[in-house]
């Protein structure tokens, strides 16, 4: 492997979830917004938009949906936003209709632009030694999310951001073995559950020493688990939520 100053800060990224009291500087601000803005984007579309939280009442209502103290605390909070309302709006106010706005083939390329968006962003982060944690729960509670947000029609949240200085240093997770996740030239289909006994094992030793929220827990208990078990979130209302969107409509 090639080892230099972004490999290394790749290869060891570490989602940081303890920060210290402080937010970001302007120049930091600009730097983020800056890298944002000059992502790859699909057909040069740019479908993507970021919203810097910094209202306390808001945070704290972010908080509670996502359920995490850390979100919205210390640092900076970020929400990565697919955003199809700005392109709709172009072609409104020049006289065309909404063309293929509404499909589901838009709406995808506008997550990749705004999923590339949050690793470039993220990698910057990193860049400044900064840290940061990556927010999924920003759609636990989709619908109410949405009216906090008060996202207009064609826009979405895909993920939020927590960001800034670093007030701990956790273990590094282990990652599944190559040989079950990168292949070459087809997808290798002659998977046996038996081959992750290693790996289990040494997830199972990283939870038990972990320095913080203490669990014994293999990487097959974990998928076997709660997590994938059928049970009813509301983030079953996302297909629905994309759909009021003005989203996915040809996706019956």
């Amino acid at each position: 492997m090639i080892h230099n100053l972004t490999t290394d800060a790749q290869t060891n990224h570490r989602s940081i979830r303890k920060f210290k009291d402080q937010i970001l500087n302007e120049e930091q601000l600009a730097t983020l917004y800056t890298v944002f803005q000059h992502t790859a984007t699909s057909m040069f579309m740019q479908n993507a938009s970021l919203i810097h939280i910094t209202d306390s009442k808001k945070k704290k209502n972010i908080q509670k949906l996502c359920n995490q103290k850390y979100v919205g605390a210390e640092g900076d909070l970020f929400v990565f936003v697919v955003d199809l309302y700005r392109n709709q709006q172009i072609r409104e106010q020049l006289g065309y209709d909404d063309g293929r706005v509404h499909t589901t083939d838009i709406f995808f390329q506008a997550m990749e632009d705004t999923i590339l968006a949050f690793q470039n962003v993220a990698n910057a982060v990193e860049s400044m030694k900064l840290g940061y944690v990556p927010l999924g729960t920003i759609n636990d509670h989709p619908k109410k999310m949405l009216k906090e947000l008060d996202l207009p029609k064609l826009t979405f949240p895909v993920l939020g951001m927590q960001v800034g200085v670093p007030d701990q240093a956790p273990q590094l997770k282990p990652r599944l073995p190559l040989k079950f996740s990168c292949f070459e030239n087809e997808y290798k289909k002659d998977f046996n559950v038996k081959d992750l006994a290693n790996y289990d094992q040494i997830v199972t030793t990283y939870y038990d020493l972990r320095d913080a929220n203490r669990r014994i827990d293999s990487f097959t208990k974990q998928i076997t688990g709660a997590k994938l078990n059928n049970h009813e979130t509301d983030r079953d209302e996302l297909p629905e939520l994309l759909h009021k969107q003005e989203l996915c409509l040809d996706w019956k």
